[in-house]
């Protein structure tokens, strides 16, 4: 048993090129050290005397700053290369960081805040974008799996590392946050050298990615088109790809849905299943610990299947699990909901994001990543405002099963999307490119 269960893992990491290992762990010190953004509202509001009004246009104003940052990485990352956006913005992040936790006075502030977000932001496309260059187009789910997997397990370090640190001096969050982005852009040129660098696009360069597996196929094995094959991917303008464009439509509804879990979720946790901020704390865990366990598991299972069928599942089972909260009580209970929407979670992120490089050329993968890391930082100003009115005017019922109606929704209308994502692609395909040495 134990011999089977020791297997099933190791197929599940295997066959990762090294590269993205390195992505891995970059991902997993800078995300350790991610503390700063959990207690900003505090640090604002009880250290320097900021009106909890204040300190959310506050907190509006980073999510401004990551819209920026977003778009402009994607670009960049196609412009200059996805490994030098991620090196400097790392460390330009780092070197804001400590400068935030030094400032008392608001003017000098906000500015470093805004643009400390603009860097931090670009580091999501950037990073995307590398891991769908390096990693061969049938495993390219399972990198994105891999990156989400790093910043579960950092997430688990920094915020009870930051909440010990908060204890004995605030400042100690932007040092700490800080020296640990900087060590993080250290460790990506450390373990990078000698492992090449990566191309610019070359304009009208075609690259070939994971496609999306036909309906009618029964067991597609993420299917890549052959050199020729109308299929593939051209170096056509993300603002000019209409499917995509109804997709981040459809994903800035089911991103601010989803958010409500970490901003709603907490507040009915506590008012109405009348669970303290710990037991709350252990309910979030049980869905970072599914994430570590599973999904890695999870992706290599369904590899056969096509992308957008099990992303129509997940809005599916994230629905359910938000519908059910209403349904019962207790922290047994609260934990079965969590886990059915983690299972929804697990399988939308990456498998978006590889539906989402699927339509994308080597040329123009960054732009693409950038435009879906802005829908995600867009959903992030519009969401909290938007559920705690909905939770304190009509009540935590009306919010969860809104949002499960509201998933659902987003089922049907993807149902109607997919067959032009599933549709053939213009384009002449050639082999993806190395990068060079």
């Amino acid at each position: 048993m134990l011999g089977k269960i020791r297997d099933t893992y190791r197929q599940a990491y295997s066959g990762l090129p090294r590269r993205a290992w390195i992505l891995f762990t970059v991902n997993l010190v800078n995300s350790s050290g991610s503390m700063v953004i959990f207690f900003l509202t505090l640090y604002l509001t009880r250290k320097l005397g900021f009106s909890p009004v204040r300190a959310g246009g506050a907190l509006s104003l980073y999510g401004v700053g990551s819209l920026v940052g977003a778009y402009g990485g994607g670009w960049l990352a196609d412009k200059v290369g996805s490994i030098a956006v991620q090196k400097t913005g790392l460390a330009v992040a780092g070197g804001f960081l400590i400068a935030l936790g030094q400032v008392r006075d608001p003017t000098a502030l906000l500015p470093l805040l805004f643009f400390m977000a603009v860097a931090a932001g670009s580091l999501y496309p950037a990073n995307a974008t590398s891991m769908a260059r390096i990693c061969p187009p049938d495993l390219q789910v399972k990198g994105f799996a891999l990156n989400r997997l790093a910043n579960n397990l950092g997430v688990t370090v920094g915020p009870a590392v930051g909440g010990l640190l908060a204890l004995r001096d605030y400042r100690l969050l932007f040092w700490a946050d800080g020296l640990t982005s900087i060590a993080a852009a250290v460790v990506f040129a450390l373990m990078w050298k000698g492992s090449g660098k990566e191309p610019r696009a070359a304009e009208g360069e075609r690259g070939r990615t994971a496609g999306v597996g036909p309906p009618q196929a029964p067991a597609p094995r993420s299917p890549v088109p052959a050199p020729g094959d109308a299929s593939s991917p051209v170096d056509r303008s993300p603002w000019r790809d209409g499917p995509f464009l109804l997709l981040m439509l459809l994903f800035v509804v089911w991103c601010s849905v989803f958010i409500q879990v970490l901003t709603t979720f907490p507040l009915y946790m506590r008012d109405v299943y009348a669970l303290a901020e710990n037991r709350i704390g252990q309910l979030l865990a049980v869905n970072t610990i599914l994430i570590v366990v599973l999904e890695m598991i999870l992706m290599e299972k369904i590899r056969k299947y096509p992308l957008t069928r099990m992303i129509n599942i997940s809005f599916v089972l994230l629905g359910v699990g938000l519908g059910l909260m209403p349904l019962g009580r207790g922290f047994a209970f609260g934990a079965f909901t969590v886990a059915v929407w983690t299972f929804g979670e697990m399988l939308s992120m990456p498998l978006v994001t590889a539906l989402i490089a699927g339509r994308a050329s080597n040329a123009t993968r960054g732009r693409y990543m950038g435009i879906f890391s802005f829908v995600f930082s867009l959903a992030f100003i519009i969401a909290p405002p938007a559920g705690t009115a909905v939770y304190e005017r009509f009540g935590g019922a009306a919010l969860w099963f809104g949002c499960a109606g509201t998933l659902f929704a987003l089922a049907g209308a993807f149902s109607i999307l997919r067959p032009a994502l599933d549709k053939a692609r213009s384009g002449v395909a050639s082999p993806p490119k190395q990068e060079a040495k």
